[in-house]
């Protein structure tokens, strides 16, 4: 039933562009490290960049586990599921990097995702990764749900933050410059941004 694919295009790619949610997966090198697994949302913060490369837009939170794992050795897996429609669950294997607000890069990658205002949600990073496996696999169990709508939660409480208030916040939190099992997470005090 499951199936590799060579590239992100076509029904693949329109598949995972249409979701609402999608997951991360990432895991530091220690055999004891923590594993982490996140959920993703908010419409326009994902963007397939080319047939091999996706981003998504990484916001303020209260953890920094994600860049963490990516920062020590930049494995990680994104996964979306259908909730509605044909079954279908698609996972992208590969390599990611945080590119930080003080990235040259930064800038050019922010403009890929333009009904994203990166004020409101106190945007720390661009997480790109590059595909080195894309399977889609049946689904068959995944249950159906519907999608109302994004929350308005996270843009309301961060759109209040400036840079010196949003580097405040970042290190009043334990695990932003360091993640669970100790590695470098966010850098602080938090890069200017270069938009």
């Amino acid at each position: 039933m499951g199936k590799t694919h060579e590239r992100i295009e076509g029904r693949l790619r329109s598949f995972i562009e249409a979701q609402p949610v999608f997951f991360t997966a990432t895991a530091p090198l220690s055999a004891d490290g923590t594993v982490n697994l996140s959920p993703k949302g908010l419409k326009g913060s994902f963007a397939v960049l080319d047939e091999h490369t996706v981003a998504y837009l990484d916001f303020a939170g209260s953890n920094a586990e994600t860049i963490a794992h990516l920062r020590e050795n930049g494995r990680i897996t994104l996964m979306w599921c259908a909730f509605q429609g044909p079954p279908n669950i698609v996972r992208v294997h590969g390599r990611g990097e945080p590119v930080f607000r003080d990235d040259p890069r930064f800038r050019e990658l922010l403009a890929r995702f333009p009904d994203i205002d990166p004020a409101q949600h106190g945007l720390r990073a661009v997480i790109v990764v590059t595909a080195e496996l894309v399977r889609d696999t049946c689904g068959y169990a995944v249950p159906f749900m519907e999608y109302e709508a994004d929350r308005d939660l996270h843009g309301k409480r961060f759109a209040r933050e400036d840079d010196a208030s949003l580097d405040a916040y970042f290190t009043r939190k334990e695990h932003i410059a360091a993640s669970l099992d100790g590695l470098p997470g966010l850098p602080l005090p938090l890069p200017p941004s270069t938009v």
